[in-house]
């Protein structure tokens, strides 16, 4: 198969692609890594009349340290880039341990932090990562920008809050608070597919080594990141204990509406989310008690 027919632009700076977007608005089509867009525009389920390929603006990429402690990734930053990056381990390691989950290296080698998270595919590791971080998506037009919380930048599948003249062009992921641990994992047939469901989380102790906040955010469980609100409200105040983690786990059942597809029914997804979010937030847990009992 081919694509339909279609204008192509290739700005070298930010402001032609603004401009661009401006003029055609909804007829044009942002190409990053393109592992997402080109396949299904050689199926043609996507024929967008105009596509401006971002590859040629250079202020797009690069990871950069935030002022806060936090950490900076332009939209255009390859996956591997970020994968491998030193700064990324050390400010947001939850980040990098999710990375090496995504597909395979040759497809991180093209695909981009921000294309991924633009492309809001419910079945993807970044838009719940972004979601358990609380990152911040800096939104930019000809006419100004504006920062998006994670948690409203999922709008539904393949929907993002983002405006047809606005690009995302970078991501701002705040530091994680002292005492704190993290952990991801996931579920797929083979590596690289596809997660059947995956769980990020993040906890937080207090001085006394009991749960002061955590966030345990789902894929593939629902058409957006999914955040199991109810499981981290009965673990606020409770020491992470095994039978703590496993009593809030068992609130999920309220709070989750698996979908079922050729991959796994509704009941297998959400025997999974039970077994990932008890692994990730023992092991999120596990390491914030280290972070406690670390020297000053």
């Amino acid at each position: 198969m081919k694509p339909a027919p279609f204008e192509y632009y290739a700005p070298a700076r930010r402001a032609e692609a603004l401009a661009l977007l401006a003029e055609h608005g909804g007829e044009a089509k942002i190409l990053a890594g393109g592992q997402s867009l080109v396949p299904t525009m050689n199926f043609r389920l996507a024929q967008p009349a105009i596509l401006v390929d971002l590859n040629g603006v250079a202020d797009l990429f690069g990871i950069r340290a935030g002022a806060d402690g936090g950490v900076v990734i332009g939209a255009m930053t390859r996956q591997r880039t970020v994968e491998r990056s030193a700064l990324i381990a050390e400010r947001a390691p939850l980040v990098a341990e999710t990375m090496p989950h995504i597909a395979h290296p040759q497809i991180r080698n093209r695909g981009t932090f921000g294309g991924s998270l633009a492309h809001a595919d419910p079945a993807a590791e970044l838009p719940a990562l972004a979601v358990a971080l609380d990152a911040q998506m800096r939104a930019q037009s000809a006419g100004g920008e504006r920062l998006i919380p994670a948690a409203e930048f999922f709008q539904a599948l393949f929907t993002t809050a983002l405006e047809p003249e606005e690009m995302l062009v970078e991501v701002i992921i705040p530091p994680l608070p002292a005492r704190t641990g993290t952990a991801f994992d996931e579920v797929a047939r083979r590596h690289g597919d596809y997660a059947m469901a995956g769980a990020a989380a993040v906890v937080t102790l207090d001085e006394s080594g009991a749960i002061a906040a955590s966030r345990l955010v789902f894929l593939s469980i629902s058409d957006v990141p999914l955040e199991a609100s109810s499981v981290t409200a009965a673990l606020r105040g409770q020491a992470p204990t095994a039978a703590a983690i496993a009593a809030a786990v068992a609130a999920l059942d309220a709070g989750i509406d698996p979908n079922a597809d050729i991959h796994a029914t509704a009941a297998y997804r959400r025997h999974l989310a039970h077994v990932l979010a008890r692994k990730t937030l023992t092991l999120a847990a596990e390491r914030a008690g280290r972070a406690l009992q670390a020297p000053e």
